[in-house]
């Protein structure tokens, strides 16, 4: 089952969404080639922090992020990535590794690569590592509000 929170909210405001079952897969693109997904459509959330406050970064699954283009774009020096013991308790509806991107219900500000922002749709873990939940980008954005910037690599 999707994390309830997650479900809740998007029923709570009538969002057209489907849930898609797959087998247990951890990584980004795994989750895509078993979803029948492409990468470009799969958003992946990375955790960091970016001056002492934690942060979630979405983006393509075929991508990674570019530290020194997002510490630019963010105007820090202090961004890097959090390790899985920093941000567990932030999530305790997922499984680890498996958090969707939606930051706002766990007070975190949300990154989107600028890439992914273009996407008709977009699919994303549903807290679980068998779970994905599909969606329109727009409802996702009008629901999350993230802040699109350029900062990945292929």
């Amino acid at each position: 089952m999707p994390a309830q929170k997650v479900q809740d909210f998007l029923d709570s405001r009538d969002v057209r969404y489907i849930t898609l079952k797959h087998s247990r897969a951890y990584t980004a693109q795994e989750i895509a080639a078993r979803s029948h997904i492409s990468g470009r459509d799969f958003a992946k959330t990375v955790i960091v922090f970016a001056n002492g406050n934690m942060a979630m970064v979405v983006l393509p699954a075929h991508q990674r992020i570019h530290l020194p283009e997002l510490r630019d774009m963010l105007g820090t020096l202090d961004v890097h990535l959090a390790t899985e013991s920093e941000f567990r308790a932030t999530f305790p509806d997922c499984e680890l590794g498996a958090m969707p991107p939606f930051g706002n219900l766990y007070n975190l500000p949300v990154y989107v690569a600028g890439p992914l922002a273009e996407e008709e749709e977009i699919a994303f873990n549903a807290g679980t590592h068998t779970e994905v939940i599909q969606m329109r980008y727009a409802d996702f954005e009008e629901l999350v509000k993230p802040e699109v910037l350029e900062f990945i690599t292929a």
